[in-house]
C-alpha cells in the first residue's frame, strides 16, 4: 500500500514526505555505508537534519519545534525505513528521549534541552537497560542518592543507542531500593557531567551505523530539578511512553516488510533459473502472495493504531499486539525474501542482507516478544 493511498495523511504530510525523501536520498544514502564501517554518524548530520525539520517535528513551537502532529514523525520514520537507513538514531532521539522530557521535565529542563534537540545540537538517548536488567526495568540497580539539591548517581547501563554521541541521557535509577517499581525515578543527566564515562562502542550484528554503548555513572551529580516527574514515579512514566516506543517499532517494521517484498518481486523478475525467471515459478508467486497479504493486513492494523495514538486512545495492550505481530512479520518477510536472492542475499552489499541483519533487534528492543505476549495475556485473563 503506497503512502498516497493511506487516508491518514493530509496533503501537508505528502509534501513533507517529498522533502524528507529528498533529504534521505541526497544526504544519508550516499554516506550510510561509510557510517556502518565507522559505527557512528557524524554530529554534523544531526544538525543538518535539524535544519530541515526532521528531528522532533511534533515538538511545540515554544520549544523550537514545528508544532506539527505526530504523523510528521511517522513520515520521517517511514522514509528512513524504506531507504534502509539505520545509522542516525533519530527514532531514539525524537520518539523516546525527547517525549520523556516534554511530558515530565521541569520548565527549566524543557527550555534547556528541547530546543537543542530540535536543531540537532543536543542528541538524546535512553539509559534504562543494564547488564542484569533488560525487559524487566524494575530490576535496575543504578542508584541515585539525594544529597541536598542534587542526586548522586552510580551504576552501569548497556546497549545504549546514541550512547557515543548523546548529550543528554534519560536515566532510570533507584531512588528507593526497597520499593520495587515504586522506587524507580527518571533523571535527565547531562552526558558531559563529571563522572559520566562512555564505554566501548559495541559491535552488533545489525544497525551497524548506529552507535551503541556501555555507559558508566561514577558519583555523577544531577540537580534535583532534572528529575522527570515525581520521585518514585519513573516506572509509571515509562509505562505511559512505552506504547509510543512500541508503535514506533511497528511503524518502521511494516515499512521494511513492504519494501523487502518490492525488492524481491523486482529481483525475481530478472533472475533466471532452469530456463525461466524465478518470478514464473509457482513457489515464488505463492510465497510472495502470502507475505503480501499478511503485510497488507498488518499495514491496516498499524495505521489503525496510529490513528488511535493520535487521538490519545492507544492502549499499552494494543501497542503490544502491534509490536508483537509486526516485528514477527518483519523478521519472517526479510528471511523468506532473502531466500529468493540466493547467494547474493547473503552478501552485505545487497539491501536485503542489511534488512535481514537489522531486523532481528525488533523482536527484542522496546520489550521482547515474550514480554508483549505476557502483557496481552495478562489483559485477556484479567477480563475473563
Amino acid at each position: 500500500m503506497t503512502p498516497d493511498a493511506r487516508s491518514i495523511f493530509s496533503p501537508e504530510h505528502v509534501a513533507f514526505r517529498e522533502s524528507v525523501r529528498r533529504f534521505v536520498k541526497e544526504e544519508l544514502v550516499p554516506h550510510h555505508e561509510a557510517w556502518e564501517t565507522a559505527q557512528i554518524v557524524p554530529r554534523a548530520v544531526w544538525r543538518r537534519a535539524g535544519e530541515v525539520g526532521l528531528l522532533c517535528p511534533n515538538m511545540p513551537t515554544e520549544y523550537g519545534g514545528l508544532g506539527a502532529d505526530w504523523l510528521f514523525n511517522v513520515v520521517v520514520i517511514e522514509e528512513l525505513a524504506r531507504a534502509g537507513i539505520t545509522g542516525p538514531g533519530f527514532m531514539i532521539h525524537s520518539e523516546m528521549a525527547a517525549p520523556y522530557i516534554l511530558a515530565a521535565g521541569s520548565e527549566d529542563a524543557k527550555a534547556r534541552w528541547l530546543p537543542q534537540m530540535v536543531t540537532g545540537e543536543a542528541i538524546g538517548a535512553l539509559a534504562i537497560t543494564e547488564p542484569g536488567a533488560g525487559s524487566d526495568a524494575k530490576a535496575i540497580r543504578t542508584r541515585a542518592v539525594r544529597e541536598a539539591e542534587h542526586y548522586v548517581i552510580n551504576g552501569q547501563k548497556t546497549y545504549i543507542s546514541n550512547g557515543q554521541n548523546a548529550d543528554v541521557f534519560i536515566v532510570a535509577c533507584k531512588t528507593d531500593p526497597n520499593a520495587g517499581a515504586k522506587g524507580v525515578s527518571l533523571i535527565a543527566v547531562d552526558a558531559h557531567s563529571p563522572g559520566v564515562e562512555r564505554g566501548r562502542n559495541l559491535k552488533k550484528i545489525g544497525l551497524k551505523a548506529q552507535d551503541t554503548s556501555e555507559i558508566f555513572f561514577n558519583d555523577v551529580r544531577a540537580p534535583i530539578g532534572d528529575r522527570l516527574g515525581e520521585e518514585g514515579r519513573g516506572f509509571a512514566i515509562m509505562m505511559t511512553k512505552l506504547a509510543q516506543e512500541r508503535l514506533t517499532q511497528a511503524v518502521r517494521s511494516i515499512c521494511v516488510a513492504e519494501v523487502a517484498i518490492e525488492w524481491t518481486v523486482d529481483y525475481t523478475r530478472e533472475r533466471k533459473a532452469f530456463g525461466g525467471a524465478i518470478a514464473d515459478f509457482q513457489n515464488t508467486q505463492f510465497t510472495l502472495a502470502q507475505l503480501a497479504a499478511e503485510t497488507s493486513a498488518l499495514r491496516v492494523f498499524t495505521d489503525w493504531c496510529i490513528g488511535r495514538f493520535m487521538r490519545g486512545d492507544l492502549t499499552p495492550v494494543e501497542a503490544a499486539k502491534a509490536k508483537l505481530l509486526v516485528t514477527d512479520l518483519h523478521c519472517k518477510v526479510v528471511d523468506q525474501c532473502l531466500q529468493f536472492f540466493g547467494g547474493y542475499g547473503y552478501m552485505y552489499d545487497y539491501p536485503i542482507a542489511r534488512a535481514y541483519t537489522d531486523a532481528r533487534i525488533t523482536r527484542i528492543a522496546g520489550g521482547a516478544s515474550e514480554v508483549m505476549k505476557q502483557i496481552i495475556a495478562r489483559d485477556l485473563f484479567a477480563r475473563s
